[in-house]
């Protein structure tokens, strides 16, 4: 039992008694601050291509939570977001509407065609607008940032397979279906071989509703090719009819993203991440390196060698579980998209028919 006693208040001594605790107190707050200078984390490992300079820190009212922290590297130009331990959070590339921002691990296979397994952490979104240094201080950003990183929410990766082999059909509130199975396109009158289907089936075509495209233009369209889209119409769908990314019409109005695979490369639209290598017909040949391919870049091939026009295209995944840089794309011979080996392993490293036709990539 405590025994409560009631004594009178004695000013000079409880300010005596205060002053030394505030001392103390104040001994202890720098002997922990001298602790913790003296034993900092190691800081992260950085490529060559590191800036010495940090990014200018981000105004009062838009400050970074103390756990985070941003840092720019070039080739390409681009800010990194790392949190306390220096683990990458996101990146985001001048330029560039694509963003990379780090997540919960899931995996993506595609049974039918192969047994690659794809294991990310990296969720791909598209900013509001094109990144530029500094963005991290504007208001637009943080309100994204605080939204998007850490969400589940559908990405680019999640969509793409929305459209592979087996997959269920998914219908807008029209009852019209905006997901499911994609076919690449039908067959000649007369032909059953696979890689005679024919191209041009883009978003309209899927949809099998006419689309307005932002520049006013309206496509109907061709009953022949519903629920088809070929390797370009397919990113159109991806990226843009359900990512959110502007869209032209054709090749030529301008204000988004092209219909043709070539065009889209030749576009300039984003980044150029892997730029062409010299060494063949219209200036294109096989690049000395993939070092500077992130997931989500478009990425783009010279399967004809047809005077160096790029005629195929895919989006860029990362590795899979055997250490393979591979890619999913929509191609005649899977008939739809697909991340198997019907027609060429999807990989850029190695040998093999995609790799070798690989020329060029873009970070849009």
């Amino acid at each position: 039992m405590t025994t409560r006693m009631t004594v009178k208040p004695r000013p000079v001594l409880h300010s005596v008694t205060a002053l030394a605790l505030l001392a103390a107190g104040t001994c202890f707050t720098l002997e922990l601050r001298k602790a913790e200078a003296g034993s900092p984390p190691p800081a992260p490992a950085l490529a060559e291509n590191a800036l010495a300079a940090p990014l200018a820190a981000p105004g009062a009212a838009e400050r970074e939570p103390l756990d985070r922290s941003w840092q720019r590297l070039r080739n390409p130009d681009r800010s990194v977001l790392r949190g306390a331990d220096g683990e990458l959070l996101a990146t985001f590339t001048d330029g560039a509407r694509t963003a990379t921002l780090t997540g919960p691990s899931r995996s993506f296979t595609e049974p039918e065609h192969t047994g690659a397994r794809i294991v990310t952490i990296d969720w791909v979104r598209l900013l509001p607008r094109a990144w530029e240094q500094g963005a991290e201080r504007e208001r637009w950003f943080t309100a994204w940032l605080r939204q998007q990183l850490g969400s589940t929410e559908a990405d680019l990766f999640a969509y793409a397979f929305q459209y592979t082999a087996g997959a269920a059909v998914r219908k807008d509130r029209d009852g019209v279906p905006y997901a499911g199975d994609a076919s690449f396109g039908p067959l000649p009158k007369g032909s059953q071989n696979a890689s005679d289907r024919l191209k041009q089936s883009d978003v309209p075509d899927y949809l099998g509703t006419p689309h307005t495209f932002p520049d006013g233009t309206t496509v109907r369209p061709d009953p022949q090719r519903y629920r088809s889209l070929d390797c370009s119409g397919y990113l159109r769908t991806v990226v843009g009819h359900r990512g959110g990314y502007p869209l032209a019409p054709d090749d030529e109005a301008g204000g988004g993203l092209p219909r043709t695979a070539d065009a889209m490369a030749r576009s300039g639209l984003g980044a150029e991440v892997v730029p062409p290598a010299p060494g063949s017909a219209g200036g294109t040949g096989r690049p000395a390196s993939l070092d500077t391919l992130h997931p989500g870049d478009l990425v783009f091939f010279e399967l004809r060698r047809n005077g160096g026009r790029l005629d195929h295209a895919g989006l860029y995944l990362g590795r899979d579980t055997d250490g393979h840089q591979v890619f999913i794309s929509s191609r005649a011979e899977a008939d739809g998209p697909t991340v198997g080996d019907t027609g060429g392993a999807s990989r850029l490293d190695g040998e093999g028919y995609y790799a070798q036709a690989f020329r060029m990539a873009r970070r849009l």
